[in-house]
């Protein structure tokens, strides 16, 4: 082998180690922390960097990005002297590579023990029901303290989220009881609600079905009253327009008595007044009964007529007339008998007026 080949292969290889101890390649998000002979010389940024070799040396490498922390549960005894475990999640980033490096020796443990004691001293100032529903007032006074505690290390602790609230079992089963208990309040208060609610509801509809009902009634008792009152008048304008006989008004007036007393409701009968102007039409009709031959009304006729202080008791014709006086109270049967008794003798009359003259007989009331 040549001799002079050797010293070149070692100054190669002298040139190469020297090479590759001056050049360093920092990654993107990284910090590199130098020392030169023992001492903080300066921080490599990303890309591409020259040190001296031997000299220059990497003491720590740091990532700048935002980390994550999750903390195990701690104990923490609160205001009402209940031991709750806690747990929280810290998200931190670096800002300063040299003091995360030099001004504390674990600044994770560091920020981990300053969380225990920060979350002992506010749970501490709280009752149980206080701690679970105060969550984001916890955060915020612990990120407060904890980034006031860890500006001189050289991090930014962004947010502090505690990420659960473990109480004693036994909490935990008073807490699920009055939960269960509110809960069936609630929906005993909505089931009332909804009852009430119904009953409101059926009430508005059956006021509503009776306003309707009683309309609907008040318009059928209109139209039945227009439809009596134009049927009234129509009569009355043919009663009118065809000039009726007083006479056969009066024999319909009688002939419609025996129904005024025909009802079962009806105990006693009011004979009116105008009975006897109806009764004394009806009989001057057939006034020249005598005249023609017909016998006398029946005694029992002239015994049901009311006298008024007179001593006659029938007409030139001979037939009973009943004088207006005031109304008799007679009973309903007794009186729907005479009222029946007394068409009954006034159609007979009628028929006997328009029969023919027996020749040779006499007049009875005459002769």
């Amino acid at each position: 082998m040549d001799p002079v080949i050797i010293p070149i292969l070692v100054a190669a290889i002298i040139v190469v180690f020297l090479v590759a101890a001056t050049v360093r390649i920092v990654p993107q998000a990284r910090r590199y922390n130098i020392e030169r002979f023992g001492r903080y010389h300066r921080t490599l940024q990303p890309g591409l960097n020259f040190v001296m070799p031997v000299a220059d040396r990497i003491n720590t490498k740091l990532d700048v990005r935002e980390q994550v922390y999750s903390s195990e549960p701690k104990p923490v005894i609160t205001e009402d002297n209940l031991v709750v475990n806690i747990d929280t999640v810290l998200y931190y980033q670096i800002t300063d590579p040299r003091a995360a490096a030099y001004e504390v020796a674990s600044y994770l443990q560091a920020i981990d023990q300053l969380t225990v004691t920060t979350l002992r001293n506010v749970i501490g100032s709280m009752d149980l029901e206080g701690t679970l529903t105060s969550r984001e007032e916890i955060n915020n006074r612990l990120r407060a303290v904890l980034d006031d505690a860890t500006g001189k290390w050289g991090i930014r602790v962004n947010r502090v989220e505690i990420k659960a609230i473990d109480p004693p079992h036994t909490i935990k089963e008073a807490m699920e009881k009055q939960m269960r208990a509110e809960r069936d309040k609630r929906a005993a208060i909505l089931h009332a609600e909804g009852e009430r609610q119904a009953k409101v509801l059926t009430a508005e509809g059956t006021k509503q079905k009776d306003i309707l009902e009683a309309q609907g009634a008040q318009q059928a008792m209109i139209l039945r009253a227009d439809g009596e009152a134009k049927a009234v008048e129509r009569v009355f304008q043919a009663v009118h327009r065809n000039n009726a006989d007083p006479k056969i008004l009066a024999y319909k007036y009688l002939e419609t008595l025996p129904h005024l007393a025909k009802s079962d409701n009806n105990t006693f009968w009011v004979i009116p007044g105008e009975l006897t102007e109806a009764v004394r039409t009806v009989t001057s009709a057939f006034g020249d009964q005598s005249r023609m031959g017909l016998p006398e009304p029946a005694p029992s006729e002239a015994a049901t007529a009311t006298a008024t202080g007179s001593d006659d008791t029938s007409d030139a014709g001979g037939t009973p007339e009943i004088e207006a006086a005031s109304p008799l109270t007679l009973d309903a049967d007794e009186a729907a008998k005479q009222a029946a008794a007394a068409v009954v003798e006034a159609k007979a009359e009628a028929e006997a007026a328009r029969a023919p003259q027996v020749p040779g007989r006499g007049r009875t009331s005459g002769d």
